[in-house]
């Protein structure tokens, strides 16, 4: 993997993953027509994840900032036993609800060999049909009224729901921030809060998945030069970071729509494509692996 090539798939990584059109089902398409799969894919997708993991830090950092002081508080007050059980505050609630929402992702890793799969094999049809899956869950959430529930009103069974929608997401196709985002706004949550909600529970999700895969695939060593590692890193912190203003931007201004047409469009266009690959051969990777890769 060369200079190149760590830029695109930085860019990419860094749009995608907080822009609701899924990263990995991008990342998954990029890799298909080039050839760049496997044992290379593997380190470099672990690299792009730390970067947008960092951007996410960045932009959201004032209120992790207020979510991890009400932590420490809430750890003082049950040790002193002045915690209010009846009425927490709205970061107690919050850190309450985003700790419920994780319990999903107990399926990610049970089935995290499959998902994994399906991600590095041959084959883009499954990847089509999780575009699809995200255009409608964007379009079914930018179709009703806006919600006004917050923190305070959410439930167990709200915080599950969500968290169900991100133990999903490692399917290519399958957005993590726009099926979140989604969930929440279906249930009838305020729009910033959902944004909130849905950035700051992958933070943990992302982290684990990173420590997870690097296990993985840094025990036999680098084998991308470190300088193309660094370059992809930087390339998807900045993406990153633009991305997530950019969804800000998106849900406040009721444009969110966009991107269901645009999920919906290309899952079926991969779909077609993806078949017609299947009966014929790979002809379209072959071609571009031969030009270009």
């Amino acid at each position: 993997m060369g200079y190149f090539e760590a830029v695109i798939s930085g860019i990419i990584q860094g749009l995608t993953e907080f822009l609701p059109v899924s990263s990995s089902g991008h990342l998954s398409l990029f890799q298909y027509f080039t050839g760049n799969t496997g044992e290379e894919s593997a380190i470099f997708s672990v690299v792009l994840h730390f970067g947008t993991l960092i951007a996410v830090i960045i932009a959201f950092w004032d209120v992790i900032w207020d979510l991890i002081c009400e932590f420490f508080k809430l750890i003082g007050d049950i040790f002193t036993r002045r915690l209010n059980r009846a009425r927490p505050t709205y970061y107690q609630r919050m850190i309450m609800m985003l700790i419920i929402s994780l319990l999903p992702l107990g399926i990610t890793f049970i089935f995290k060999d499959i998902l994994k799969s399906v991600a590095s094999d041959n084959d883009i049809i499954i990847e089509g049909l999780c575009f699809v899956v995200t255009g409608v869950l964007l379009y079914l959430a930018t179709s009703v009224m806006p919600g006004r529930k917050r923190a305070k009103e959410m439930k167990a069974k709200d915080a599950l729901a969500i968290g169900l929608m991100q133990a999903i997401a490692p399917l290519p196709g399958i957005s993590r921030s726009g099926s979140t985002l989604s969930a929440a706004m279906l249930l009838g949550f305020d729009k910033k809060f959902a944004v909130d909600f849905s950035f700051i529970m992958g933070i943990p999700a992302v982290m684990g998945a990173i420590i997870l895969d690097a296990k993985d695939v840094f025990s036999e060593g680098f084998s991308i030069p470190v300088p193309v590692l660094v370059i992809g890193l930087m390339v998807s912190l900045v993406f990153g970071i633009l991305a997530v203003f950019m969804v800000r931007w998106l849900v406040a201004t009721d444009k969110l729509h966009w991107f269901s047409y645009y999920t919906l469009l290309l899952g079926l266009i991969v779909v077609i494509v993806g078949v017609y690959e299947k009966i014929a051969g790979c002809p379209i990777q072959n071609f571009l692996m031969s030009h270009f890769g």
